[in-house]
């Protein structure tokens, strides 16, 4: 079995908890990157631990400084909710319903002006790792450790075959690949993790394609602050 030193030593991080500030904070983040900024509103429906607890360990805080952007051992950490006033971002806290989930939990619902929206469910899963869960109500279960795609296509014959071979053509090795969809027919999801980046111009000719409804890359050392 492969063990990461973040396993035993744990993450570089802003306190107290790996679980429920480091990993609050990198499932904000992640999640951010996915929703793409700017946002109005963003609510988090806390689940087992994270409801239980989460203004003692500073699950809070760590929430809303990821999704602004700071990283898990950013020190503006512990001030992330007077940036989000300065930012203008709207922000709650409910309890959720994720029976089945991980104890470390959060749905995460990002509004933008307009109110399309966007949920993205994820977990904390201990050393400040996470595993995305869900987005959009697609399965999704990935880590966000190494170059991700997340594409939405059309449910139709051919398309993964035409995004894979897009890929290749580029010189991008496919290591994992995770398709879902809600029903037969209508719209799925395809996770890709890849040994290489995914530039600008791969994503373009991805969005180029008639069946793709949208192309997010998830750059995972991407150092912004949103705008709100």
């Amino acid at each position: 079995m492969d063990i990461s030193v973040f396993q035993v030593t744990g993450p570089i991080m802003t306190g107290p908890s790996s679980s429920h500030t480091a990993g609050a904070a990198r499932l904000g983040r992640i999640a951010s990157a996915i929703a793409r900024p700017p946002f109005a509103k963003v609510r988090f429906g806390l689940y087992g631990s994270f409801a239980e607890t989460y203004r003692g360990h500073g699950t809070d805080k760590a929430l809303v400084a990821g999704v602004l952007g700071f990283f898990e051992d950013d020190e503006r950490i512990a001030d992330s909710f007077a940036y989000a006033r300065e930012a203008g971002l709207q922000y709650e806290f409910y309890e959720a319903d994720l029976e089945g989930m991980h104890e470390n939990s959060v749905k995460i619902t990002f509004i933008k002006d307009g109110g399309t929206q966007t949920d993205i469910v994820g977990s904390s899963i201990g050393g400040g790792r996470i595993l995305i869960k869900s987005i959009n109500g697609f399965d999704t279960e990935f880590a966000a450790e190494t170059n991700t795609l997340v594409v939405v296509q059309k449910d139709v014959p051919g398309v993964i075959s035409e995004i894979s071979s897009i890929l290749a053509q580029n010189k991008i090795n496919i290591a994992v690949m995770k398709v879902s969809r809600t029903e037969k027919g209508g719209t799925a999801c395809c996770v890709i993790e890849t040994d290489s980046p995914v530039d600008s111009g791969i994503k373009e000719k991805l969005d180029r394609s008639a069946n793709v409804v949208s192309v997010t890359v998830i750059d995972l050392q991407e150092k912004y602050v949103s705008e709100f």
